[in-house]
């Protein structure tokens, strides 16, 4: 939440599921003192994937940007400029790895190596050794995609199946 707050993003959604759920609140409480003016949450009953726990995000959204950070990722890295600048589209931000194979691996534009031409999930044969960190930013499309997407052979809606959607 502080990578957020740092960026300038005030106004939160926080999904969670399973019988912790109501630990966030104790936590958390209304955000106020990590310097949200805005906080809710929001119930994912099953576990159906990041992307599925995003489209309970579609109301909050209310047809603008949304920024995503998995809740299992810590960084302290400023998005503050990425999120000034973001206008449409998707951007997924990347960190070099030394095990590739167990995240989501860009694959690189040989003519444009900043162009991303696809994402691979768990690739056994990585194209590059760059993960995918679970930070995103979304234009209001994401939602048009999520509604789209299938379920994988695990039966959930795969963000990487979204990214690739805006690929």
């Amino acid at each position: 939440i502080q990578t957020l707050v740092q960026a300038g993003v005030t106004e939160v959604i926080v999904v969670t599921g399973g019988p912790h759920a109501g630990d966030f609140v104790r936590v958390l409480k209304n955000g106020k003192e990590l310097g949200l003016k805005h906080l809710e949450y929001a119930y994912q009953e099953h576990e159906g994937g990041i992307a599925q726990a995003l489209g309970l995000c579609e109301d909050f959204a209310d047809g603008g940007d949304i920024a995503v950070i998995l809740g299992d990722n810590t960084t302290d890295a400023s998005i503050a400029e990425a999120v000034r600048s973001f206008r449409e589209g998707a951007m997924v931000f990347l960190r070099q790895v030394p095990d590739p194979e167990r995240f989501g691996v860009p694959v690189f534009d040989p003519a444009d190596p900043r162009r991303i031409i696809a994402i691979e999930e768990k690739p056994a044969q990585p194209k590059s050794n760059y993960a995918v960190t679970g930070l995103y930013l979304y234009d209001h499309h994401v939602f048009e995609f999520i509604h789209r997407a299938k379920p994988s052979a695990r039966g959930e809606l795969e963000i990487t199946d979204v990214n690739n959607m805006y690929i």
